[in-house]
């Protein structure tokens, strides 16, 4: 029978190194699970090895690294900080509970972080000065969180608010990617539908046209243009996207070009509204956690600024920052700025004056979130019958351009 050597904990959070007999690892952890463990690590040991398998020194606790690219997901930090909210609510020490949750981690960023994170705190720092070094995976807003958590000395707590937030956040984008799901597919089908015609089914026609000597009309010369177009710049089909995206993106990197596009983008009918009201429900949500949580009112704004996402509402939160520093109120500024509704600015000067600035900003931000879904939901009503009217009159064009010569055609062979 196999023997397989486990690390786990016992419900003191002490950390128990042992080995067991068992016919599976399935096996091996039910019945190390009946002794009162939870398994952290387990393994087989190698055959013809007498004992308990001696630990392996450590030294600092240097591990190997999988090679990352980029930052974690949302998804996957949401995912563990209700994991270490769940753990320290649970009473395990934090460094436990940051071993068990980087043994979990599969290879990645995550995991390469929580491994660094770990030797910091055994080295002495402190959580948020850990986490603090590995901005790809724990923004300013989670370190300051963190760290106003344990000067408060209610980490649990600012865990548990911490998770709420992410989940929050993680549940708006969600809802907003799932509803553009479907025109997005339905535009793309399309284009590749007027492609393949263009490309594969007009040049049949015009070689039918030129055998005949048929007089082409207006429309006709027009669509056999745009199949010459594709056909000799088929290329640019694909590379005009990419090409835009690449100019977007040059424009985002001038604080000019950011704000006119950032501008544009609000004035947009619908989509313009959506955008507005989902970054109010983010910007107010952060602001409000940020608040609860203890964060300085200075520092709050500067984090919710630099993860506002768009510049226009920027510019509004460096007038707020400047007025609070100057000992005015959060109000005044951003009724000025004209970005928000006044029922917002409304609650929040009344949020000012009664002290209870962090319970309003919480409130806009489940109003909006509301509204934001709502607005979604009329976006995708109103894209379906916009893109069959669109559809239906690119479609209609094509068979019209096509069939006006084969009309002329068959009356002069008939004739």
């Amino acid at each position: 029978m196999p023997t397989f050597q486990y690390e786990a904990m016992d419900h003191t959070g002490r950390e128990v190194k042992d080995t067991i007999d068992a016919s599976t690892q399935e096996e091996a952890q039910q019945l190390i699970r009946q002794k009162g463990f939870f398994v952290t690590k387990i393994a087989e040991r190698a055959k013809g090895k007498k004992g308990p398998k001696a630990a392996p020194k450590r030294s600092g606790r240097k591990k190997k690294k999988s090679f990352t690219i980029g930052k974690i997901s949302t998804k996957q930090l949401c995912t563990f900080t209700r994991q270490l909210s769940t753990l320290q609510d649970a009473g395990l020490p934090i460094l436990r509970s940051l071993k068990i949750l980087e043994g979990q981690c599969k290879p990645g960023v995550l995991k390469n972080s929580l491994g660094e994170v770990v030797e910091d705190i055994e080295s002495g720092s402190t959580l948020s000065e850990a986490f603090a070094k590995h901005p790809k995976a724990f923004d300013r807003l989670y370190c300051n969180m963190i760290k106003a958590g344990e000067a408060g000395g209610a980490l649990e707590a600012i865990l548990q608010r911490l998770a709420d937030f992410k989940e929050k956040s993680q549940s708006l984008k969600r809802r907003i990617k799932s509803a553009m799901v479907y025109p997005i597919v339905v535009i793309f089908v399309a284009c590749v539908i007027v492609g393949f015609i263009l490309y594969f089914i007009i040049p049949k026609f015009e070689a039918i046209f030129k055998d005949f000597g048929v007089p082409l009309p207006a429309m006709t010369k027009f669509l056999i243009g745009a199949s010459h177009f594709v056909i000799k710049y088929f290329y640019l089909v694909f590379l005009a996207p990419i090409l835009f995206w690449i100019f977007i993106k040059l424009l985002y990197r001038n604080k000019t070009g950011a704000y006119v596009c950032d501008r544009i983008l609000l004035m947009i009918p619908v989509m313009g509204a959506i955008v507005e009201k989902s970054t109010v429900a983010r910007t107010t949500r952060t602001l409000g956690t940020l608040v609860t949580s203890g964060v300085p009112i200075l520092e709050s704004l500067n984090i919710v600024r630099d993860t506002a996402g768009n510049a226009v509402f920027e510019r509004a939160f460096t007038r707020i920052y400047e007025s609070i520093r100057e000992g005015e109120t959060i109000a005044q500024p951003l009724r000025e700025a004209r970005i928000v509704d006044d029922i917002v600015v409304n609650m929040i000067d009344v949020g000012e004056e009664t002290g209870d600035l962090d319970t309003m900003l919480n409130k806009i931000a489940d109003n909006y979130d509301e509204e934001v879904e709502a607005l979604v939901e009329s976006l995708v009503s109103l894209l379906e019958p916009i893109m069959i009217v669109v559809l239906g009159g690119i479609i209609g064009f094509i068979v019209i351009a096509l069939f006006l010569p084969l009309i002329t055609l068959i009356t002069k062979l008939s004739g």
